[in-house]
């Protein structure tokens, strides 16, 4: 149990800490700033049942690995390379939420409104939903930097496969929003999820 506070343990819970608590704070400030307080809810911490348990089970895998086998949890470069990844998977989202501004939303939207415009200049001219590919990176990340290979995996399926479900039903939407025009920027532009096009 005295590895929980060593250093290594220390770094890497501390670590996970500031990144949970900065990506839903940012997204909350983010969210008010760009739509004003009177169209934002707490729904915008974006933090549901499935999440907070997700986040426990990678918890209660970190606590169980660290106590039985110490040194799963020692490779620092692995580590690192999993705060890298939260890094870049929360300026990808940020910049998208940034760039989209008003037209982008927390929850997909099924009527058209008035702002809603079809973003495609600046990160959105690499990927179609560059918010949806940070957050997978920041995801998967923050179980790379805590050395949790099960958690890992699952993440990656999950958050993918949320994503996968997804992507379509958003683009049903967007179709109709913004027919040939959203047509032909699908075709030109991944959707930034591996193997969902």
């Amino acid at each position: 149990m005295t590895e929980i506070f060593s250093e290594t343990g220390s770094r890497q819970l501390t670590q996970m800490f500031l990144a949970i608590t900065f990506f839903h704070t940012s997204e909350y400030i983010l969210a008010r700033a760009i739509h004003g307080p009177s169209r934002v809810t707490l729904s915008s911490l974006l933090i549901t049942k499935h999440y907070v348990l997700a986040m426990l089970v990678s918890l209660l895998e970190y606590l169980i690995e660290i106590t039985l086998f110490p040194n799963l949890k020692q490779h620092r470069w692995i580590s690192n390379f999993g705060l890298l990844m939260i890094l870049l998977g929360e300026v990808l989202r940020k910049t998208a939420i940034v760039t989209a501004g008003r037209s982008f939303t927390h929850l997909i939207k099924i009527r058209h409104e008035e702002h809603h415009s079809l973003v495609t200049r600046g990160v959105y001219r690499i990927v179609r939903h560059p918010s949806y590919s940070g957050f997978l990176v920041w995801s998967v990340g923050t179980q790379v930097m805590l050395c949790n290979p099960v958690s890992v995996v699952a993440f990656a399926v999950v958050v993918w496969k949320f994503f996968a479900d997804r992507i379509p039903y958003e683009e049903h939407y967007l179709k109709q929003f913004f027919g040939r025009e959203y047509v032909e920027y699908a075709q030109r532009v991944h959707s930034g999820v591996p193997f969902v096009n």
